[in-house]
């Protein structure tokens, strides 16, 4: 685990190297976390077997404060909303 950002990290981001969806999932979890100030962790699937099985169809998978929140592609306004951030009307 890597973790990126002040305080404890409420995003998670499940990838794996080499992978161009998550790429693009880690740029949009960067943006918005940095934007309101969050620390996320990413975790590459392919160091944990069981992660590898659980995640590895899935990749990139994302959770926030410990819940799957999306996979494969990561919309920047659900994980803005879901981590309370501007514009969030009621949550996820």
């Amino acid at each position: 685990m890597t973790p990126v950002g002040r305080g404890a990290p409420r995003v998670t981001l499940y990838s794996r190297p080499g992978c161009h969806l998550c790429d693009e999932a880690r740029l949009v979890v960067e943006q918005v976390c940095a934007e309101l100030g969050e620390a996320y962790t990413e975790v590459d699937v392919d160091g944990d077997a069981a992660l590898a099985r659980r995640y590895g169809e899935e990749v990139p998978v994302t959770f926030v404060d410990g819940r799957q929140h999306d996979f494969w592609r990561v919309d920047p306004t659900r994980l803005r909303a879901a981590l309370g951030g501007p514009g969030a009307s009621g949550g996820a």
